[in-house]
């Protein structure tokens, strides 16, 4: 019989080792790939619908068009995961496997930070990101903050991107200097593991008069006053806030057991987790990696590999060795390229290249690569 292998989610990890297994184990396996949504958004494209540059319906791949036909891939709802028996419920059945993969990224908590759900906007999902679309598109002059409510979250990068694209927005509607730009964020740089890009991005926050507040958590937001309560005690005004969720593994993973301190442990060189064949790629797990769609990728061709080794009677491959290129938007139309090692060395490093229009064309390629690799587009 051939092997079962249950993979729970359908981002960048699920994606790629449910690929990777169909074309390389053949009918050595059984590949069922669960997931509740009806299509795959990379993440970048939020920020493009945010700003107006790409409609909702553009961003999405739809899973029926899924290139992979020897794959099932269900779209389900996940109700139970039972890690010791491999046994994954849902709202349409069971599913049994002999190697289960969770690939459930993370999810937002937005009652986390007192007021965010009733008085900010997150732009970290894409009907967050379409809902801020439309106030940014009548966008009037104001104080403006983007705001990070706790750590880890997802793409570090991100909301810098996010203040740097809001400067070139509110000069093209001829309000931006009547209006603040404050970017507040958990971390002591916008990259730490790479400080000439942190260098980079704060010089372009200094040149646009971008207000960069590092080391703080958003404590609360009050509406009615227009105040962004931070946990060191300082207040910031606003008008419209910008917020980037609280993070957690999804709650089915929280009830299974398999998680600590909100997120599945795993040892990072396998991603294997504490119960016999049982892995967990991506946001979900902590690996000692960002979380962010190209680690996700790197860790799950790890598991795929592990899996077809074992299959095939092969050797077991390489450590995972948390290496991964992010694309940085600087505006402008230039993209940075940041390449970040966190595991194969004593302490993570990172490089910058760029900024310029050369890296935004291969930011394209990129994408446009994944998106032949799965959908065939």
């Amino acid at each position: 019989m051939p092997t079962r292998v249950v993979v729970l989610g359908a981002g960048f990890g699920g994606m790629e080792l449910s690929t990777m297994l169909s074309e390389e184990a053949g009918d050595l396996v059984e590949v069922t790939l669960v997931d509740s949504g009806d299509s795959f958004v990379f993440g970048f494209s939020k920020l493009d619908v945010l700003f107006g540059r790409t409609a909702v319906d553009s961003v999405r791949l739809p899973y029926s068009s899924f290139r992979h036909p020897s794959v099932r891939l269900l779209r389900e709802t996940i109700t139970a995961i039972d890690p010791a028996a491999k046994v994954v419920a849902t709202d349409a059945g069971t599913h049994e496997a002999d190697i289960l993969v969770v690939a459930l990224g993370a999810d937002y908590d937005l009652t986390a930070t007192p007021g965010l759900a009733e008085a900010g906007n997150e732009f970290y999902s894409v009907p967050g990101a379409a809902r801020l679309a439309e106030i940014l598109a009548a966008a009037e002059p104001g104080n403006y903050v983007i705001g990070v409510c706790d750590a880890p979250y997802k793409c570090p990068p991100a909301p810098s991107e996010c203040a740097l694209l809001l400067h070139n927005h509110l000069v093209a509607r001829g309000i931006r200097e009547e209006s603040t730009i404050t970017f507040t964020i958990p971390l002591p740089s916008p990259v730490p593991p790479a400080p000439e890009a942190s260098r980079a991005l704060l010089a372009e926050f200094a040149e646009r008069d971008i207000r960069f507040v590092p080391g703080v958590r958003i404590a609360s937001l009050d509406g009615a006053r227009g105040i962004v309560l931070l946990d060191d005690g300082r207040e910031l005004p606003y008008d419209v806030f910008l917020g980037v969720p609280k993070h957690h593994a999804p709650q089915v993973v929280l009830d299974s057991g398999m998680a600590e301190d909100g997120y599945i442990p795993v040892d990072p060189s396998t991603l294997a987790s504490r119960f016999p064949d049982v892995y967990a790629v991506g946001d979900v797990a902590t690996a000692g990696v960002p979380k962010a769609g190209v680690f996700s990728e790197g860790a799950a061709k790890v598991v795929a590999r592990s899996i077809i080794a074992r299959l095939h009677g092969g050797e077991a491959p390489a450590p995972y060795d948390g290496v991964g290129i992010c694309y940085v938007e600087f505006g402008d139309d230039r993209v940075g390229r940041v390449r970040v090692d966190f595991l194969s060395g004593p302490k993570p490093t990172g490089s910058l290249d760029g900024p310029n229009a050369g890296y935004a064309a291969e930011k394209g390629e990129w994408a446009a690569s994944r998106r032949a690799r799965w959908f065939g587009v």
